[in-house]
């Protein structure tokens, strides 16, 4: 599973209408160009140095690309959505490495981080990924493919997809506690920029701490971050026993955190939003 940064994204209030395909948010949107080395390249692009990028913020990165068969979407509408990844040959790669118990995690959220979904789309023999999607409503989204190639390090590469329509941002205040389906969640610890911080979520449920945390891909939970603004990605797992995750954010500055648990056989969402304190950005 990739471990890299992450982030969100902030929208005006104000009633936005998405035409199809017309949606673009300059900073997010990949391919993100590779950054010159230090001295003359003389138009030789193999003299060019990696940017080491957060997570999710370019649609190519070390030769692998994220290629959709769309980037529209109907609001409300089930898709049976198709992409690839291709490597450095052009190809599609047919070989993953398993990464908690699956070859690829696929995550759709809309800009405002609202309708976030995790989901585990089904690779065929010609390297097609096939996962069944639905936005409940329009907007613009960011569609995250976490992997790691066979041979290869882990990767996230994110693509921007359009669901056409009227729709109306979401303001998402500060908050380390959530509420999801009769479950009590609070989140506590301190996200500082640049070192790495430890998180602990506590569940409850009528009003009783749930110790008895089903397993979930593996581990006792996930945690995906991104980071506000451009919607930078980390995904990190419990470090041990119980639901304490230690990750480090690359800036200073608002993340949107999604935590997946598992209970009674039913996996549930809680979402919350963290400000970080002072540390050394990169």
């Amino acid at each position: 599973m990739s471990t890299t940064s992450a982030k969100l994204s902030a929208y005006s209030a104000a009633l936005v209408l998405v035409a199809g395909g017309a949606w673009a948010l300059g900073t997010a949107a990949g391919p993100f160009p590779q950054a010159e080395a230090h001295g003359d390249t003389h138009g030789d692009t193999h003299s060019e140095a990696v940017v080491d990028l957060p997570g999710g913020l370019a649609s190519a990165q070390d030769g692998y690309a994220l290629t959709p068969a769309t980037t529209t979407l109907t609001p409300g509408a089930a898709t049976r959505f198709t992409f690839r990844i291709t490597g450095p040959d052009g190809a599609p790669v047919t070989a993953f490495d398993v990464e908690h118990e699956k070859r690829l995690h696929f995550i759709v959220v809309r800009r405002d981080t609202a309708g976030y979904q995790h989901l585990h789309p089904d690779l065929g023999a010609d390297g097609t990924w096939t996962v069944p999607l639905t936005v409940a409503d329009a907007g613009s989204y960011r569609a995250f493919a976490d992997f790691t190639p066979s041979g290869a390090k882990p990767l996230t590469l994110g693509v921007d997809l359009v669901a056409p329509g009227v729709f109306q941002p979401v303001e998402l205040p500060e908050t380390r506690v959530a509420d999801v389906d009769g479950y009590h969640v609070r989140l506590d610890g301190d996200l500082v920029a640049g070192r790495a911080s430890r998180l602990t979520a506590t569940v409850t449920e009528d009003g009783r701490q749930a110790t008895d945390l089903q397993p979930y891909l593996g581990a006792a939970g996930h945690l995906v971050a991104l980071r506000g603004g451009d919607l930078a990605y980390l995904h990190v797992h419990p470090a041990g026993p119980g639901l304490t995750f230690v990750a480090e954010v690359p800036s200073a500055g608002t993340y949107r955190l999604f935590l997946d648990f598992r209970h009674g056989d039913v996996v549930r969402t809680a979402a919350f939003t963290v400000t970080t304190g002072k540390g050394a950005p990169r």
